[in-house]
C-alpha cells in the first residue's frame, strides 16, 4: 500500500501538471488570451520605459526613482514568470506544464511577490522621510542605505520563497495533476494534496500575514503622518506635488496588497476557487500593468524625462 501511494505521489514529477485556467469555459479562452497578451505588452513597454528613463536621465537619479526602477524590474520579472505559460495554455489544447517548469514558477513567483511586499514598505519609508523629514532627506536616504534596503527586499522575498515553496512541495499529491488555476502557486498546490493540510494553511496564513497585513498596516500608519505633514506645507504647489506622489504610491499599495491578502489569507480549502484564480490573475497581470501608468500619469518629472529623451531622439535623426 505504501509503495503504491508513493508511486502515485511521484507520478506528477514524471508527467507534470495541467493548468486548468478557464478550460471549463472554453468560449472564454480567446478573450482571456487577447486581454492577457495586451496587458503583458503594456507591462513590458511601461516598465521598460521607466527603467530606461531612470538610467538615461540624471535628474531621476534620486532614491524615489531608484526604488521605482526596482519595482519596474520586479514587475517585468513577475509577469514574465507566469504570463508566457498562461498564453501558451490559453492558445492551444495542451494545458500541461512540466514538473520542473511548475516548481520553477512556484519558487520564482512567490519570491518576486514577497519581494514586492517588502519593496512597497521601503518606498513608503522613502516618502515618509521625504515629506516628514525634508531637511534630512538626502542624509538619511543616502545611496548606501538605498542599496541596503533594496537588497533586504530582494533577499527577504527569496528567503520566504525557499522556505514556503519547499514546505509546500513536501505534500504528497497521490497522482493529482489538475491545478485549478492559471499558474503554479502555493494556495493552488495545497489544494492538490491528499493529506491534511491544516499545518500548511496555518504556516501560509502566518507568513502571508507577516508579508501583507503587517506591511499594509505600517504603510497606512505612515501615511497618516504623511497626511499631517502635507497639510502643514504652506505652498499650494508643494502640497499638490507631495499629494500626487504619495497618492500614486498609495493606489499601488492598495491594489497589490488587497488582491494578495484575498488570494493568500483565505483558507485554501474553503475559498471559492473561481474567485481565487481570477484574483491571482489580477495581481500577476493587471497590477504590474497599471503600476507604470499610476506613477507616470500624474508625475511631471517622469513626463519631462520622457520629453527630453524623445527630443534627443529627434535631434539625432
Amino acid at each position: 500500500m505504501w509503495s503504491q501511494r508513493m508511486e502515485r505521489a511521484n507520478s506528477s514529477s514524471l508527467e507534470g501538471f495541467i493548468l486548468m485556467g478557464v478550460s471549463d469555459h472554453p468560449q472564454l479562452e480567446t478573450i482571456f488570451f487577447v486581454g492577457i497578451l495586451f496587458s503583458y505588452l503594456l507591462t513590458l513597454f511601461g516598465n521598460s520605459a521607466i527603467i530606461l528613463l531612470f538610467n538615461l536621465d540624471a535628474r531621476l537619479h534620486t532614491p524615489m526613482y531608484f526604488f521605482l526602477s526596482n519595482l519596474s524590474s520586479l514587475d517585468l520579472a513577475f509577469t514574465t514568470s507566469s504570463v508566457p505559460q498562461m498564453l501558451t495554455n490559453l492558445w492551444g489544447a495542451d494545458k500541461t506544464i512540466s514538473y520542473g517548469g511548475c516548481v520553477t514558477q512556484l519558487y520564482v513567483f512567490l519570491w518576486l511577490g514577497a519581494t514586492e511586499c517588502i519593496l512597497l514598505v521601503v518606498m513608503a519609508f522613502d516618502r515618509f522621510v521625504a515629506v516628514c523629514r525634508p531637511l534630512h532627506y538626502t542624509t538619511i536616504m543616502n545611496p548606501r542605505l538605498c542599496w541596503l534596503l533594496a537588497a533586504i527586499a530582494w533577499l527577504g522575498g527569496l528567503g520566504n520563497s525557499v522556505v514556503q515553496s519547499t514546505f509546500t512541495l513536501q505534500l504528497p499529491l497521490c497522482g493529482h495533476r489538475r491545478v485549478d488555476s492559471f499558474l503554479c502557486e502555493v494556495p493552488a498546490m495545497i489544494k492538490l494534496a491528499c493529506v491534511d493540510t491544516s499545518l500548511n494553511e496555518a504556516v501560509l496564513n502566518s507568513v502571508c500575514t507577516f508579508f501583507t497585513a503587517v506591511p499594509l498596516s505600517v504603510i497606512l500608519i505612515s501615511y497618516c503622518y504623511i497626511a499631517q505633514a502635507v497639510l502643514k506645507i504652506r505652498s499650494a504647489e508643494g502640497r499638490r506635488k507631495a499629494f500626487n506622489t504619495c497618492l500614486s504610491h498609495l493606489v499601488v499599495v492598495l491594489l497589490f496588497y488587497g488582491s494578495a491578502i484575498y488570494g493568500y489569507l483565505l483558507p485554501a480549502k474553503t475559498s471559492k476557487q473561481d474567485q481565487g484564480k481570477f484574483i491571482s490573475l489580477f495581481y500577476s497581470v493587471v497590477t504590474p500593468m497599471v503600476n507604470p501608468l499610476i506613477y507616470t500619469l500624474r508625475n511631471k518629472e517622469v513626463k519631462g524625462a520622457l520629453r527630453r529623451l524623445l527630443g534627443k531622439g529627434r535631434e539625432v535623426s
